[in-house]
């Protein structure tokens, strides 16, 4: 089944005691456009949850965003900077001699207050870890921006689904009143013919001759037969579970065309309002495949 373009997916779980929540959210866009916003710390993988949208989605304006709150999965590491205590003892026990306190020793907590004795330093992150944690709560989120956009997909396949039997509906009008305006034309013709002869017998033959130039005038026989192609075409791609967005809507503007020429050729008021009809529900499929990836 066909999805929809726009989607909205969230998941959030706790990894390696991170709390990670990722929201995917996305509108129309002619191709695959993806922008990820998350903490500039782990940017680092940015490529990874590119990739993985990419697998996902195959047109859209697709927005990802990561937060994540990794205070529980912070490791510190505490170091001493030996050579610089000895030195802050050294001129300890120099100050001890000044004062007359001989055989001073500094205790620990007092060296323990200079700066730069202690030095705190937080532990290398494993990346490629931290990148797996973030693209399994994405794949996460997918799932249900996915779920959503086949929700949407399912309406959209109905609605056009509908359209399309609007569009048999007319097109058959089409074809039998087409044969109608040629028998309509012979008969005005012939008697036009008798009006300006009067008493002269008529041609039959004449009369033939310009009911067929008219009938290969205004024949829609190909026309329809086209539309009727491209509908069965539309609905197949309708069951299919491929991107079919863009092939839609090139047929669109082929069943657009050919009710176009049906228009230009028949000059007849009956089809004339038909044509009005099966345009109109072309351009209200086309504004709905739109929507469709």
């Amino acid at each position: 089944m066909i999805k929809s373009m726009t989607g909205y997916g969230r998941a959030r779980q706790e990894l390696h005691k991170r709390d990670i929540t990722v929201e995917v959210r996305s509108v129309n866009n002619r191709y695959l456009d993806c922008t990820v916003k998350m903490p500039r710390m782990y940017a680092f993988a940015e490529d990874a949850v590119k990739k993985h949208v990419q697998q996902a989605v195959s047109r859209g304006k697709v927005d990802v965003f990561i937060t994540v709150d990794a205070t529980a999965a912070d490791v510190v590491k505490v170091a001493v900077n030996r050579e610089l205590a000895a030195q802050y003892a050294a001129a300890l026990g120099e100050l001890s001699d000044v004062c007359g306190t001989a055989d001073y020793r500094p205790a620990p907590e007092t060296l323990a207050r200079f700066p730069d004795v202690l030095t705190v330093t937080k532990a290398d992150e494993d990346l490629e870890t931290v990148s797996a944690d973030l693209c399994a709560v994405l794949d996460e989120a997918l799932a249900a921006y996915n779920d959503m956009r086949a929700v949407e997909g399912q309406k959209l396949a109905e609605d056009i689904s509908n359209r399309l039997d609007a569009i048999e509906r007319y097109t058959g009008q089409v074809e039998m009143r087409s044969p109608e305006t040629v028998a309509e034309y012979r008969a005005k013709l012939t008697a036009r013919m008798e009006e300006v002869l009067q008493s002269t017998t008529v041609d039959e033959q004449r009369i033939l001759m310009e009911a067929a130039i008219y009938a290969d005038k205004v024949a829609v026989d190909e026309e329809t037969v086209r539309l009727r192609s491209h509908v069965a075409q539309l609905r197949t791609m309708l069951a299919s579970d491929e991107p079919m967005g863009r092939k839609m809507d090139f047929l669109i503007q082929e069943v657009n065309r050919e009710s176009n020429t049906i228009g230009s050729k028949c000059n007849d008021v009956a089809i004339a309002n038909v044509v009005v009809g099966l345009k109109a529900e072309v351009e209200k499929m086309r504004e709905q495949v739109q929507n469709v990836e």
